[in-house]
């Protein structure tokens, strides 16, 4: 796998520091992000938590260049984001989204997307399946496959291309313990290889196995941010304090 972070990184500059100015957003007249400044070094695990609806599935795309915000900016490196670097950014949605093909042939297909020489993609391909444990499955349709190997094959692909971070929304929601275990475990390989890694996340105990800082929303805003265990047993706000003893928070 090495071979790939190699040859990945030599494609295209950097997207670190991302960091979002001011960012609001407007839907059907409801504003969902309400000026956050936000600041994505890389360096660790940020897990973005908070109740349903305040905002941090969208704070995630505008920050990766999915959404484009109703006011503010967002850079990247300093520059305004770019298609050419919209690779460096592995972005994972909370429910994977497969092309009706087998699994070696959708990581191919990202790689083809950050110009990957069809005669790399291949050996590339299989390599991140492989690092996924997914190797066996290179032949099948992606669509067969569990709902906890569709979301391994959603991870593996955007490592394809060794971004400079990866951003997973919900990753192991409705997934059985063993499937959560072995996102979790990929992830956390990410994270000890130095990878940056901006994890949404609604569970406490992931938060705690995996992240390293907490950024807490409330109705579009960044309530607190601070590091994970201390969020985690000493939540400053009434907001969060009340999330994390599993109280419903509007």
């Amino acid at each position: 796998m090495q071979r790939v972070l190699d040859s990945g990184r030599l494609r295209g500059s950097t997207v670190l520091p991302i960091r979002g100015a001011g960012l609001v957003l407007e839907r059907g007249g409801r504003r969902i992000l309400d000026g956050i400044d936000i600041e994505v070094d890389g360096r660790g695990t940020l897990a973005l938590m908070g109740p349903n609806g305040s905002g941090k599935s969208l704070l995630a795309r505008t920050l990766a260049g999915l959404v484009a915000p109703s006011a503010g900016r967002v850079t990247w490196a300093g520059s305004a984001p770019d298609r050419r670097r919209a690779t460096r950014i592995g972005f994972v949605f909370q429910r994977p989204v497969l092309l009706r093909r087998s699994a070696l042939a959708n990581v191919e297909y990202a790689l083809a997307a950050a110009g990957v020489s069809r005669r790399e993609r291949a050996e590339q391909a299989r390599a991140a399946l492989a690092r996924a444990r997914l190797g066996h499955l290179a032949r099948a349709p992606a669509r067969v496959l569990s709902g906890g190997e569709q979301q391994l094959l959603s991870i593996a692909r955007a490592l394809a291309t060794a971004p400079d971070i990866l951003v997973i929304d919900e990753p192991t929601a409705n997934l059985d313990p063993s499937a959560t275990r072995a996102i979790e475990g990929l992830i956390g390989e990410v994270r000890a290889e130095g990878m940056g890694v901006v994890l949404i996340t609604h569970d406490p105990g992931q938060a705690r196995r995996l992240a390293d800082e907490v950024a807490f929303l409330y109705r579009g805003r960044i309530v607190e941010r601070t590091q994970a265990a201390r969020f985690l047993e000493r939540p400053q706000s009434a907001q969060a304090q009340a999330f994390l003893r599993g109280e419903i928070v509007v």
